[in-house]
């Protein structure tokens, strides 16, 4: 059978359609966007509950605020919640005359949620216009899924109100609890059950005090209340007041016998007349309906804006644990910076082999009758003999080596305990190895030294290409020249050579006085600086390889891309928009009532234990009226 069409009149001529303001639609849609793309992958202070906040306010954004900007005149979407056992099914069906919702009998009741609409307004929830995560179903049995919205038409309900029987706010099936909450956020108006002997439980109270402070309009209704009872009423009223409900709604449901499965029409009177009211006053559902939304977009700038705070936390500590590496792996590479210019390196096997290159002969005797005279005695001793240099050239790489590798592992260790003892990073090192340098970094080791080493060879070669010095550059040859460069670079620290460093029986002077020989004092020099800076580009280049280890877990999260500042800018656009859409409201009009009818037991006269609100009431409560 073919479902009608919805009336394409507005509920509401004034008021509800000026809501439908296009720069706070777009201004709210890019929020979304922001939101959606808003990183939160470090383990910060309270991330959990910022995680689930950011979810929260996207799913009120698709559940309910832009469903209800883009469609001003869909029909009021009342949700009924309360906790296990309060009788939400029972009050849906009892008010409809007819039983719609099966009440559970065990507890909890994993069931879907129920959606009651006037026949004609079926095509405004058929579609994914509002809780677009829920698949439709028009089953008349139970379902048996949790994320599945039964859609049942009762022409009893009146045209533009919408009932909609939700699960146990405080189920202990987590899915239901957390649906219960979507539909609850996704309210126009919340009709909140409760018991008298749960009234006061915490579950339905930290609900009603988020109600509160966005402003949700809300009713209660307290269940299964024994006549005497007349302390539970006043107590629950206390509290109301003290949570911020002073103004809402209080309905007392008596203790009595279902008849059918339903409960007497005296019973529910005053519900069923407080929502036929409504029901027949389009303008008061319409200021119903921008009461909520207008506090759903104050509280959600609220959001935004603590979300902001927690992105700049999560870049902040992003750039705290990069900067926890970057100083230990910057000290790795000043303590090899200083053990390769102390001459700490030109001892032990160095030196051994550097005295077997050299001899220790005439030309050590040399060293000890002055400086002076050594130019002399190296040009005559190296004269025409062959460079056997690769001894020494082994043994500065072995000392090298060792030097690279204990440095990396130092610098392993500091950052991994930094790590760990910050929240954030100790949890990225979960299942990592990295508290000591990298399996493969060995070889990577050699092949910088090697790298190095080879360098230096080239600055020689490339020095003796003048003309001026060939002639002895040629009769030493590279490997002697090249490894007295590299012993002499690492006996120079800040410029001065090994005369000044005087270092490790004379090793550094005689590699200077035989590279003065060759090239000249200023050649040595600048040959000197350039050596080292080779070697600590090389040498930087390994432990930025090592510090990626840890880096590349930041960067592989994007918590670097968590800023706050682009998000506080659209959350500004919202606040501007939201306030010339509420300035430049067109006042309440008369609108459609739509196809109205009393519901069960709304002519029914009885005493009540709760007032009747009065005629008018919702004008009165959203500040239209002076109350009589």
């Amino acid at each position: 059978m073919s479902v009608p069409e919805p009336d394409p009149r507005p509920a509401a001529s004034g008021r509800l359609e000026a809501a439908v303001h296009v720069p706070l639609l777009d201004a709210l849609e890019r929020l979304r966007s922001r939101l959606v793309a808003l990183p939160l992958p470090l383990r910060t202070s309270g991330v959990d509950a910022v995680r689930a906040e950011r979810d929260a306010a996207i799913a009120q954004l698709d559940d309910y605020l832009l469903p209800r900007l883009r469609a001003h005149s869909a029909p009021l979407l009342v949700v009924v919640g309360g906790s296990t056992g309060a009788g939400k099914s029972t009050l849906v069906n009892s008010l409809l005359g007819e039983v719609v919702s099966a009440p559970g009998v065990l507890r909890p009741t994993t069931r879907s949620p129920v959606l009651v609409h006037h026949p004609l307004d079926a095509r405004w929830f058929s579609t994914d216009r509002v809780l677009p995560a829920l698949a439709r179903t028009s089953s008349v049995a139970p379902a048996g899924v949790g994320r599945e919205l039964r859609l049942v038409p009762s022409a009893t309900l009146p045209q533009g109100l919408a009932l909609l029987d939700a699960p146990d706010i405080d189920s202990v099936d987590v899915a239901n609890r957390a649906l219960a909450g979507e539909l609850l956020a996704a309210a126009d108006l919340w009709l909140f059950v409760t018991t008298a002997a749960r009234y006061a439980d915490a579950v339905p109270w930290e609900l009603l005090r988020g109600a509160a402070r966005r402003r949700a309009r809300a009713a209660l209704v307290v269940d299964r209340v024994d006549r005497g009872a007349e302390a539970v009423v006043d107590d629950l009223r206390r509290m109301m007041g003290r949570e911020g409900l002073a103004d809402s709604p209080l309905f007392v449901v008596p203790e009595t016998v279902l008849v059918d499965g339903l409960l007497p029409e005296p019973a529910v009177a005053a519900v069923s007349r407080w929502l036929t009211d409504l029901g027949a006053d389009a303008a008061a559902r319409a200021d119903v309906a921008l009461a909520t939304r207008d506090g759903v977009v104050d509280d959600l700038v609220g959001r935004a804006r603590e979300l902001a705070a927690a992105a700049d936390a999560q870049r902040e500590a992003d750039a705290r644990l990069r900067e926890r590496v970057r100083s230990a792996y910057a000290d790795a590479a000043a303590h090899v910076r200083a053990v390769t210019s102390d001459g700490a390196l030109l001892r032990g096997e160095v030196l051994a082999r550097w005295q077997d290159f050299v001899g220790t002969g005439d030309l050590f005797r040399s060293v000890e009758q002055g400086v002076g005279r050594l130019r002399d005695s190296l040009t005559g001793f190296f004269r025409g003999r062959p460079a056997a240099a690769p001894g020494v050239e082994t043994a500065l790489a072995h000392g090298l080596q060792a030097v690279l590798l204990d440095a990396a592992d130092e610098a392993a260790g500091r950052a991994h305990a930094a790590w760990r003892a910050d929240p954030a990073g100790a949890a990225l090192l979960g299942g990592l190895e990295l508290s000591r340098a990298s399996r493969g970094l060995r070889d990577e080791v050699d092949r910088q030294v090697r790298g190095w080493q080879s360098d230096v060879l080239g600055l020689v070669r490339e020095q003796g290409a003048g003309r001026r010095g060939t002639a002895r550059y040629l009769s030493f040859g590279v490997n002697a020249l090249g490894v007295s460069l590299m012993v002499l670079a690492f006996a120079s620290t800040g410029g001065l050579t090994g005369v000044e460093v005087g270092i490790a029986g004379g090793t550094a002077v005689l590699a200077q006085k035989l590279l003065e020989a060759v090239f000249g004092d200023d050649a040595v020099r600048r040959l000197t600086v350039e050596a080292r800076e080779r070697l600590d580009v090389r040498v930087a280049s390994l432990l930025e390889g090592e510090a990626t280890r840890f880096t590349g877990q930041l960067d592989a999260l994007g918590a670097m891309q968590a800023d706050g500042g682009p998000l506080r800018e659209v959350v500004d656009d919202v606040v501007a928009a939201a306030r010339a859409e509420r300035e430049h409201r067109s006042p309440v009009q008369p609108g459609h009532a739509g196809d109205s009818r009393p519901l069960r037991g709304a002519g029914t006269v009885v005493e009540e234990a709760a007032p009747r609100p009065r005629r008018g009431f919702w004008r009165r409560l959203l500040g239209r009226d002076a109350p009589a």
